[in-house]
């Protein structure tokens, strides 16, 4: 059983940053998905798909596969943090870029 370790990006409809730091430790399919003749939806006998762990951080994820014998990979976000800026920024004197629509 083999393991997906990751932080989820958040959501884009909303603004804030509840949850933002959490961790996901997310089963790896072990069975293919099959398609239901009759309605045409995707099923699977895994359960394992339908787990998702979360984490406070990804030493406890990792702690936690490591105790339990899981191979995992973990994936690290590289992004930079964003300034944010406020709407009358886009019209100071000085901008150090030129407007342009």
């Amino acid at each position: 059983m083999s393991a997906l370790i990751y932080q989820p990006d958040r959501n884009a409809m909303q603004s804030g940053t509840a949850h933002a730091q959490d961790w996901v430790l997310e089963f790896d399919p072990t069975t293919a998905r099959n398609i239901d003749p009759l309605t045409g939806w995707t099923g699977s006998s895994d359960m394992g798909s339908q787990v998702k762990m979360k984490f406070q951080s990804a030493e406890h994820a990792t702690r936690y596969a490591e105790r339990y014998g899981i191979e995992y990979k973990l994936i690290e976000k590289t992004t930079k943090p964003r300034r944010s800026k406020s709407y009358s920024e886009n019209f100071a004197t000085d901008r150090k870029q030129p407007w342009t629509h």
